[in-house]
């Protein structure tokens, strides 16, 4: 593991003691209060299950100073009360964490399924995505909807999920002009991603469909339906059953 000054990794590092660690995770200090731990610089499965397996094993410890935990693509932001929790008694935890979680893995959750209305008026961009890749909608939708997805991360907007898992035919850059506004429900795709906006927000992703579930809703006990680690698959649906519910 290697410690590093600040949270833009800039300056030198040290190394701490190594313990048998899958991979050579790098703390950054971020601010006074916070630190990250990155286990890579890519979007990958192994990368996102260490960070799952570090979120999880401290998650359940529950260690006195540890105010917030935030898992993203490759790291693991860690909130803290240097009072309760030194920076270097926080690395400790940190070490022991990661050499607990290795094994074992983290296990597959059950898959989500999301209806989903593609194209027409819930789905602008389908038509020009297809043009695009030279390809039938009907394929495009196939494509789309086969996989099981990784919610690698939930960010942007409250339970926005990135989806990790995304066909690679279906790889698309963002739109050069964002809307000003894109419904809450609206699946979309983004260079190698895809993702499900979870409030009406501004956006460049390129719109495909919408589903009808909420994901973000303050009047459950759990406003965000998905959380990182959760799997999901599409389920096309007709407009007729979209607009029924």
């Amino acid at each position: 593991m290697i410690v590093g000054t600040s949270c833009k990794a800039a300056g030198s590092f040290r190394k701490i003691p190594a313990r048998n660690y899958s991979r050579s995770p790098r703390i950054l200090p971020c601010g006074d209060t916070g630190i990250s731990v990155e286990f890579g610089n890519a979007i990958d499965p192994q990368i996102n299950a260490e960070v799952r397996r570090l979120f999880q094993t401290l998650g359940t410890a529950r260690h006195p100073g540890i105010l917030g935990l935030i898992p993203t693509y490759r790291a693991l932001f860690i909130e803290y009360d240097p009072w309760e929790c030194s920076f270097e008694r926080l690395v400790l935890l940190v070490e022991d964490a990661i050499k607990a979680g290795v094994e074992p893995s983290v296990p597959d959750t059950p898959v989500i399924h999301i209806p989903v209305c593609y194209g027409d008026e819930y789905g602008p961009d389908l038509d020009e995505l297809a043009a695009y890749h030279q390809m039938p909608v009907a394929e495009v939708i196939e494509l789309h909807r086969r996989p099981v997805y990784t919610v690698y991360m939930i960010g942007f907007t409250p339970g926005f999920p990135y989806l990790g898992g995304l066909d690679a035919r279906l790889v698309t850059p963002r739109k050069k002009e964002p809307r000003g506004r894109v419904p809450a429900g609206s699946v979309g795709i983004a260079d190698r991603q895809t993702g499900i906006y979870s409030t009406d927000s501004p956006g460049g992703w390129q719109i495909i469909g919408r589903t009808p579930v909420k994901l973000f809703d303050l009047t459950r006990t759990e406003p965000f339906l998905l959380k990182a680690g959760d799997r999901v698959r599409f389920t096309p649906i007709a407009k007729e059953a979209f607009e029924s519910g």
